[in-house]
C-alpha cells in the first residue's frame, strides 16, 4: 500500500499510475473534495476527466499511520505546516517529497524540511520532467528519486516504479531537489522574454545561463554535477522552460506581456527566487538571473528592464 497527501494534480496523477502496482490512499485536506471523489471516482477540482482506478481509497481528517512510503505532494511553501501538524501520524517511514522549491521560512529544500521537522523519517525526493496529465494518462516520463539512505532509495524505486513511470536512483538529494527548485525560477525569466517578444535566441541564451546558474549553487551547496545534468536539472529545466503547460513559464509569459495571472494557480518558482536570492547572498555567489527574476516577480522591473539589466553586465569568459 502507498499513501500519498494531497490530492491536487500531481498527487492525483501519481495515484492513478501507482494503482497499477496495488491499493493507493490519497489524502485531501479537504473533507468535501475527499468525499467528492470517493464518490465519484473523478478529481474534477484539478484533474478533470481521469478516472480514479478502484485501487485508489480518498480520505481526509488524520493521516493514516503505518509503515508504508508516504509522497508528500503539495506546494513547497505548505510543507512544512504540514509536517508539524502530521508529525506523529508520519512516524518513521520514508517521506518522498514531489514538490520542487525552496521554503521561505528556512531557506531548506524538501528533504531538510522533512530531516528537521520528521527526524524518525527518512527523507526522499521524487522529481523531474513531469506533467501532471501526462502522468495519468501512461504516457511515458521519467523523474529522479534521491535518497540519501541508498538501500531505502532502491526499494522506493522498486516501489514507485509501473509500467510508464521509470525512476532513476541517486543519493544526491541536495542536487535532485536544487535542480527541480532552481529550474522553475528559470522558467519564470524564459516565459518574460517570450511574453514580451524578445525571442528564442533571448530564451535560449537564458535557459544557458540560467543552467549556469544552478550548478554555480549546487556546486557551493555540495551537490554532483552530474545529478544537475540529469532528469532533476537540465531535463526538468528543458520541459518547463519551453512547454506552455508549465505554470512558470506561464505565469512569466503573462508577467512579460504585463497581463494579470489566475492567482489560484501554484507557482512554486516566485516564492523559490527570493528564497535562492537570500541564500546565494550569503553565500557570496552572483546569480544575476535570479536576481533578475526576484525583481520582476516583485513588480521592481519588467520584462525588457531586467534584460537590459543582463545584457549590461560586463563582459566574460563563458
Amino acid at each position: 500500500m502507498t499513501l500519498i497527501c494531497g490530492a491536487g494534480a500531481f498527487g492525483t496523477a501519481l495515484a492513478v499510475t501507482l494503482a497499477q502496482n496495488g491499493p493507493v490512499t490519497l489524502w485531501a485536506r479537504d473533507a468535501d473534495h475527499a468525499a467528492e471523489m470517493q464518490a465519484s471516482r473523478f478529481n474534477d477540482r484539478r484533474l478533470p476527466g481521469i478516472a480514479l482506478p478502484e485501487a485508489i481509497t480518498v480520505v481526509s481528517g488524520e493521516v493514516p499511520g503505518g509503515d508504508a512510503p508516504c509522497l508528500l505532494a503539495m506546494p513547497m511553501q505548505t510543507l512544512g505546516g504540514f509536517l508539524s501538524d502530521h508529525h506523529d501520524a508520519l512516524g518513521s517511514r520514508p517521506l518522498v517529497a514531489c514538490c520542487k522549491g525552496m521554503d521561505l521560512a528556512t531557506g531548506l529544500g524538501p528533504t531538510g524540511l522533512i530531516a528537521q521537522t520528521c527526524a524518525e523519517a527518512t527523507p526522499a525526493i521524487l522529481t523531474g520532467p513531469s506533467f501532471a496529465r501526462d502522468i495519468a494518462l501512461g504516457l511515458p516520463t521519467a523523474l529522479t528519486l534521491a535518497c540519501a539512505d541508498a538501500a531505502i532509495g532502491q526499494r522506493l524505486q522498486s516501489t514507485l516504479t509501473t509500467p510508464t513511470l521509470r525512476l532513476y536512483r541517486t543519493t544526491d538529494t541536495t542536487g535532485a531537489e536544487l535542480g527541480g527548485a532552481l529550474k522553475n525560477v528559470i522558467a519564470i525569466g524564459c516565459g518574460a522574454v517570450m511574453g514580451a517578444g524578445l525571442g528564442e535566441s533571448a530564451r535560449a541564451a537564458l535557459m544557458t545561463r540560467g543552467f549556469a546558474e544552478m550548478n554555480r549553487l549546487a556546486h557551493a551547496l555540495g551537490a554532483r554535477p552530474e545529478t544537475l545534468a540529469g532528469l532533476s536539472g537540465f531535463g526538468d529545466l528543458a520541459l518547463t522552460c519551453t512547454s506552455a503547460q508549465s505554470r512558470n513559464y506561464g505565469y512569466g509569459k503573462s508577467l512579460g506581456r504585463g497581463e494579470d495571472f489566475d492567482r489560484s494557480v501554484t507557482v512554486e518558482g516566485a516564492a523559490t527566487a527570493r528564497a535562492v536570492l537570500a541564500r546565494a547572498r550569503a553565500l557570496g555567489l552572483d546569480m544575476p538571473i535570479t536576481h533578475a527574476v526576484t525583481a520582476l516577480v516583485s513588480g521592481e522591473l519588467r520584462a525588457t528592464e531586467a534584460m537590459d539589466m543582463l545584457l549590461s553586465r560586463p563582459l566574460k569568459e563563458e
